[in-house]
């Protein structure tokens, strides 16, 4: 059951309306969001949302902010994980397709920028490049250690990016589903072929 307004206290109220848009999202698509909505499925009055969110694209914003944060926690604990580089590049990669399908509410917003970009929460326009540094600090290790080439690591930290965003649209989407029934295997294993694979080209072009 909802709870009611009187419920919520020290930012409650705010946690509360960022679930119900998210929970929203993944039920029913970005197109059924409404600060009324979201506010009769937190169990609050129709006017509540208003002393967080201005309007619909100052909540967006909040929730993608909020989700960069967990992935960025994601992805640090996948590359610490690690036990050498390369093999930390391959665990981001997965960590961040699993963040997708665990999120997928948060990613949808994380992707759609024009969705989410607001002037009352200024930090969305850059809550992703946490998450790129980390990247780019990735391949940099990776070449130091002897597992990438060398030279200017734009180039793969760009590819790995486009890569991890290309299976999580796909599986987000509905055809990554669809092909692994067609190959008998699941999106999960597919995504770990494809992280051996990366590490084993890198491994072999650096060699």
């Amino acid at each position: 059951m909802p709870q009611t307004r009187a419920s919520y206290h020290h930012g409650g109220l705010r946690d509360a309306l960022l679930a119900a848009c998210v929970a929203l999202i993944e039920a029913e698509g970005i197109a059924a969001v409404s600060l009324r909505r979201v506010a009769r499925d937190a169990g609050v009055s129709p006017g509540a949302p208003y002393h967080h969110f201005p309007d619909r694209s100052a909540l967006f914003a909040a929730i993608a902010v909020q989700g960069h944060q967990l992935l960025l926690e994601r992805l640090r604990a996948a590359r610490e994980a690690a036990p050498t580089a390369l093999r930390g590049l391959g665990a981001i990669l997965e960590a961040y397709v699993a963040f997708a399908r665990e999120h997928p509410g948060h990613l949808h917003l994380m992707l759609r920028s024009e969705l989410s970009t607001s002037s009352q929460v200024p930090e969305a326009a850059h809550a992703g490049e946490a998450a790129i540094q980390l990247l780019t600090e990735t391949v940099q290790d990776c070449q130091r250690e002897g597992s990438a080439p060398a030279g200017d690591p734009e180039p793969l930290v760009a590819a790995v990016w486009a890569l991890a965003i290309g299976i999580v649209t796909l599986w987000l989407d509905g055809p990554l589903e669809g092909r692994c029934v067609q190959l008998g295997t699941t999106p999960e294993a597919l995504t770990a072929r494809i992280t051996a694979l990366l590490e084993s080209l890198l491994a072999g072009s650096a060699a």
